[in-house]
Order: C-alpha cells, then structure tokens, then sequence
C-alpha cells in the first residue's frame, strides 16, 4: 500500500478498522440471529398444556414457550423465563428445582427464579401465569 496517496491509507485503513469492530459487537450480540430472544418473557398469552403436567414439588421446562413452571403444593404454579439472565441462552434442562443453562454452567432456583451458580446473578423475570380450564396460559393478561 506505500504506492497509494496518504489519504487513501487512510480511509482503507479506517474502513477495515470499522469492519473489524462491527464483526467484534455482533460475536457479543445475543440478539434473536443468534437464536436468542429479544424480550425473556412471552408478549403475548401462550398456552403451555395441562396443568398436571408439572409434577408437585419440582417444575417443567416450556422450552419452545421459552417458560419454566413450577409447583410447590398442588394448584399452586409460579412460571418464570427459561432464558439465562446472563448471555440470554435458553434453559436445557430443569432437574428437580434447579434449571441448567448449558452455555456457561449458571443454575437457577424453579421455586424463586434466583440464581444459584454463576455467571449469572440476576434472576429469571416472573412470567404471568394463570389456570384456565385446568390448563396452564402464561404471558400477558394471565
């Protein structure tokens, strides 16, 4: 590039240091392209199936709702977001009442939403849920 005017360096080099810090924000982007949700919690009422379904005393993974229920006596459900407070990854598994995010090893409490284990130290946002002809909806208006 010595044979190419100063200016012209310049701007060659100011254009590839702007592509190069553009590829860096989107490699730390957990937005919905990387197949993470824009908001944690539904926008709109989602139907997740029967109540019943959620064991008494443990909780149940909604993984394509995005939702996690749990029931500590029966008829009694809280409903949180099953997406990681800390990088947005979507819970992979839900063993008694902890919930596991598989991307950096954080666990969350089903029965509160706390966090448990890092990195995550925020906990899951409470989702709207209500019981509707013994069926669970959570979401908005719920």
């Amino acid at each position: 590039m010595s044979g190419l005017p100063a200016a012209r360096r310049t701007v060659l080099k100011g254009a590839a240091l702007a592509g190069a810090a553009g590829l860096g924000a989107a490699a730390c982007s957990t937005d919905s392209k990387l197949g993470h949700a824009q908001t944690p919690t539904p926008t709109a009422p989602v139907e997740l199936g029967a109540a019943d379904e959620v064991p008494v005393g443990g909780a149940k993974l909604y993984r394509e709702q995005r939702v996690v229920v749990s029931c500590q006596a029966a008829g009694q459900y809280k409903a949180f977001s099953a997406q990681c407070t800390h990088a947005g990854c979507l819970l992979d598994k839900v063993e008694g009442n902890e919930g596991n995010c598989p991307c950096h090893g954080s666990r969350f409490d089903m029965t509160t939403g706390k966090a448990l284990q890092g990195p995550a130290t925020v906990p899951l946002p409470s989702v709207p849920l209500k019981l509707e002809g013994g069926k669970l909806v959570a979401g908005p208006d719920a």
